[in-house]
């Protein structure tokens, strides 16, 4: 019998639960993509003590049918293309490329917002824990493992509370550990799984990026 969450803080500590090895390891991040990814890995870093840090993808949708995902970007200039998708509807280049050129600007909005003049993360010879609300194509998430990869982990671990079973058993190839609590047939889509599946404001992230500092300089006093 499949879990309904409550919202995506329920989701984040139902899925804490199953990193607690993880748990105050000084070298290990967790990481959301955001904004969804971050109340859930908001949770999980208050539970286990650790950092948390936002990394940034974009969607590129499908014009018309936003949520189904032609492709996704990601910080560091890493585009990841769903090449069924993109055949299947024969999407033209000059689509795609708009598209992408719109969801950069987006990005890096975002990431002046967040960060306002800190500087990203190092992912190098760390532990990440990439947490998001949930997969669907995976290909925002896809994206993120390419660009983290880039960076030299010393290990890259992927967390979601809900996710398609295909998805997870395409992802599993790419990253050193793979946690996906539920895997649901018929999954329906990310949001069924929640009663509250609202969406997460630019405010929220910021608030619990500093929420998340706060408490570790207090539970390092």
């Amino acid at each position: 019998m499949s879990y309904i969450y409550r919202d995506r803080n329920d989701a984040g500590r139902q899925l804490a639960t199953l990193l607690t090895a993880y748990a105050n390891q000084p070298q290990t991040l967790v990481l959301a993509l955001p904004r969804g990814g971050v109340p859930v890995a908001f949770e999980i870093a208050h539970q286990l003590q650790l950092p948390l840090d936002v990394f940034l993808v974009r969607k590129l949708g499908v014009p018309g049918q936003e949520e189904l995902a032609m492709g996704a970007i990601a910080s560091g200039g890493i585009r990841v293309l769903n090449e069924d998708v993109v055949e299947h509807l024969r999407i033209p280049g000059p689509v795609i490329e708009e598209a992408t050129r719109r969801e950069q600007r987006e990005l890096e909005r975002r990431e002046r917002l967040y960060r306002a003049n800190a500087p990203p993360p190092i992912f190098a010879d760390r532990t990440i824990l990439l947490v998001d609300d949930g997969l669907a194509t995976g290909a925002s998430m896809r994206a993120a493992i390419q660009a983290i990869k880039h960076q030299h982990a010393a290990h890259l671990a992927v967390a979601v509370p809900v996710a398609a079973m295909p998805t997870c058993f395409l992802l599993q190839s790419e990253v050193d550990r793979l946690i996906c609590a539920q895997t649901p047939e018929p999954f329906y889509g990310v949001g069924y799984w929640y009663q509250d599946f609202a969406q997460t404001s630019d405010e929220q992230v910021r608030e619990l990026l500093a929420l998340n500092r706060q408490e570790l300089r207090e539970h390092a006093t």
